[in-house]
């Protein structure tokens, strides 16, 4: 059970002054991250700041330089409105014994104005302020205070992450609260180590760094954020090393085919396996043969051949008559394993052998209960599905072997739950996202991990372009002379939130980008264009991509939901609109969707005049190499964890306070720490062993706990 002492953190955000059921679903938005439940106390707390306003300069007005953020104490002075009709702002006139100051108001509403800034009345007022015509002018003050709070005015402000409908002004208050319920928590901390580094306990940490003397104390480099992101890490690595402690406690199978169903299906294949997929196949097999549970990551760069090796692992359980299960996170996905692995198993002549189905949650009555029947008396030895393979009314004769594809989609909790199908299950999990070292431990450091990084020979290097957005048309003409030939088209769109600006008519949700492109394309493609995004009905986004793949369109429009495993060899063409938005090992993702066949493929990526140095930079590595452990690392330094491979996109497990690479060193102590404690206190019953029970907790590694519990 969690400890008493963290139930006020565990509260719903909901309970704090000020959050109603409007502001309450946008904090859940803001701060929630997948938790279905919304926003829970703690997660505002561990909402933590993206920079800082320096507010203490009081400059003489007369003086005062451009564009800085200052406080002044003033009288209100004069009213000047606009004149009935016109688009002028509301001004009014201020001054002090240094000098005027001008409060400029757009949209404004009069009343609002008059009651806060009553004529004859001193204000405490907080902005930036800009000359025009040699006047000193402050557009929509920051804050508007009464004299008497000048002191609370002068301070440094953390600025937060926001979400439209939420401002800074308001989520400062609801922290405010949310720092008030915050318990003194027990040191789980080992006292050299904090003392070292002169740490703060967690709480005094969490105080400072939502009240910054500086705004140096609210950066990731900071002593105050370090403490808390060595918190996170050291929850996240000793998860991991319970986890690993488990799998290697419970006693697997000896699982060692005689060979003859993969010898059949190698025999069969058009291609000879690379060396790479030979050594990774090794690996698992001795592993599967072992007689301990195997838990072993599989990451290949795109189109280095994971789904064979995978094939031939499956095959192994089912030579030795036990079963075999694939998971994949969408259904799309899974359906393509599916029609894949069919293809391959009916080209060798093993599909009476070794029989493969496919399970969904979308699978209803009659045909849903023969696929489990079968599964429950072992008629089906190869199954493929998604994440419904795993639900409680899915029982397994005999489960030897999970494969879970694209595992970036799924964390520590998961596996967990997963463990739990079978007895003794080997699980080798699958990912074509290149990891960074230091990423991989933080994810997977419970596993043994493989790497492919060879492609299958015949593969032509992808032709990558980078254009400005102006020559969009001159694209859209070459695609037309592209599709005439026979080409299909990718046209991929960013996910553009609501507060963002976007050239393209329709903004106002994420996907009005794909929606206005599309509206675009369909006209210049006599409406062979179809349109994939995230919040399509699941049949409707699935019936467009399917008709792309059989070549009834010519152009796909989309968002990142074809990131992974789409595979159209016959699409040659993978068009990235403002393609500085998009993670680099994101990018490379996507432009994995071509080149997939014989036939040159192109790449062009779109960016905008707004792009930055660092956008610059990106976009010249990814036309430098296919090689994506090098983009990842390249990624990793230049964009930091929070964004890496598009997490804000995609959903692979993330952090909310460690950052990468600023705390990557920390990640290797706190790795060190729990191999140290571990090994004289696995189950957490010394003093320091039960504090650090409460960071489990309040990191919501429950399942964790529990399995310790329950030895």
């Amino acid at each position: 059970m969690r400890p008493v002492i963290l139930n006020t953190l565990f509260t719903e955000a909901s309970t704090l002054p000020g959050v109603g059921s409007r502001m309450k679903a946008l904090l859940s938005r803001l701060a929630a991250g997948d938790r279905e439940q919304g926003a829970l106390v703690k997660d505002v707390l561990l909402h933590l700041p993206s920079g800082c306003v320096d507010r203490r300069a009081m400059p003489d007005l007369l003086t005062a330089p451009d564009g800085q953020v200052i406080t002044a104490l003033v009288e209100v002075e004069e009213y000047l409105p606009p004149k009935p009709n016109t688009r002028q702002p509301f001004k009014v006139i201020c001054r002090n014994e240094t000098g005027y100051l001008t409060l400029i108001f757009f949209h404004f509403n009069e009343n609002y104005i008059v009651r806060e800034l009553p004529l004859g009345q001193k204000r405490v007022v907080s902005g930036r302020v800009e000359r025009f015509d040699s006047m000193l002018q402050m557009a929509h003050p920051d804050a508007i205070l009464l004299p008497d709070q000048l002191e609370r005015a002068l301070r440094v402000e953390p600025v937060y992450p926001l979400t439209l409908g939420i401002s800074n002004k308001f989520l400062g208050k609801v922290m405010e609260a949310a720092l008030a319920r915050a318990p003194e928590l027990p040191e789980w901390q080992e006292q050299n180590f904090r003392e070292k580094h002169h740490w703060q306990g967690w709480k005094a940490a969490l105080a400072h760094l939502h009240h910054p003397e500086k705004a140096e104390d609210a950066a990731p480099v900071s002593s105050t954020w370090a403490r808390l992101a060595y918190d996170e890490l050291l929850a996240n690595q000793l998860a991991l090393g319970i986890t690993r402690g488990l799998v290697h406690q419970k006693a697997g199978r000896i699982v060692a085919g005689d060979g003859r169903f993969r010898e059949r299906l190698v025999q069969s294949l058009p291609f000879s396996l690379t060396g790479g997929q030979q050594e990774v196949v090794r690996e698992i097999l001795a592993d599967m043969a072992s007689g301990k549970r195997m838990l072993r990551l599989l990451q290949g760069d795109v189109g280095s051949g994971k789904t064979v090796v995978a094939l031939l692992a499956m095959l192994n359980a089912a030579e030795c008559g036990r079963q075999a299960a694939l998971m994949a996170p969408t259904e799309l996905l899974a359906r393509q394993h599916y029609a894949r692995l069919s293809a391959m198993l009916e080209e060798a002549g093993l599909l009476m052998d070794a029989p493969l189905v496919f399970l969904s949650g979308r699978d209803k009555g009659k045909q849903r209960q023969e696929a489990l029947a079968r599964l429950a008396d072992g008629d089906v030895l190869l199954t493929v599905g998604t994440h419904a393979l795993f639900q409680d009314d899915v029982v397994f004769h005999d489960l030897a072997l999970a494969v879970i594809d694209e595992q970036h989609r799924f964390g520590v909790k998961q596996r967990l739950a997963l463990a739990r199908k079978g007895t003794g299950t080997d699980i080798l999990l699958m990912t074509a996202t290149p990891i960074p070292r230091t990423l991989t431990l933080t994810f997977y450091g419970d596993m043994e991990v493989s790497t492919l990084k060879e492609k299958p020979a015949g593969r032509t290097p992808i032709d990558t372009r980078i254009m400005h957005v102006a020559r969009e048309m001159e694209v859209i003409e070459g695609l037309k002379r592209a599709v005439a030939k026979g080409n299909r088209v990718y046209w991929v769109c960013p996910l553009i939130e609501e507060n963002n600006s976007f050239p393209l008519e329709g903004e106002g949700k994420p996907t009005a980008a794909a929606e206005a492109r599309f509206a675009v394309l369909k006209g210049a493609f006599d409406s062979r264009v179809g349109l994939a995004h995230g919040q399509l009905p699941p049949e409707k986004r699935d019936a467009a991509m399917l008709a792309f793949t059989r070549g009834e369109l010519d152009v796909l429009v989309a968002t990142t939901v074809i990131e992974v495993g789409v595979d159209v060899p016959e699409a040659t063409i993978m068009v990235i609109e403002q393609a500085e938005r998009f993670g680099l090992a994101q990018l490379h993702q996507l432009r994995g969707r071509v080149g997939r066949g014989g036939a040159q493929s192109h790449c062009i990526l779109l960016y905008s005049a707004e792009v930055t140095e660092t956008g610059v930079r990106r976009l010249s590595i990814l036309r430098e190499t296919e090689d994506g452990f090098r983009i990842a690392e390249e990624d990793l330094m230049l964009r930091g964890s929070g964004e890496l491979l598009g997490t804000k996109q995609s959903g692979m497990p993330g952090f909310k306070i460690a950052r990468f690479p600023e705390h990557g060193e920390l990640l290797l102590a706190a790795r060190d720490d729990v191999k140290l404690l571990l090994a004289h206190d696995p189950r957490l019953e010394s003093p320091r062993g039960k504090a650090l029970r409460t960071l489990l907790y309040l990191f919501e590694y429950d399942a964790q706990m529990q399995y310790l519990a329950g030895g």
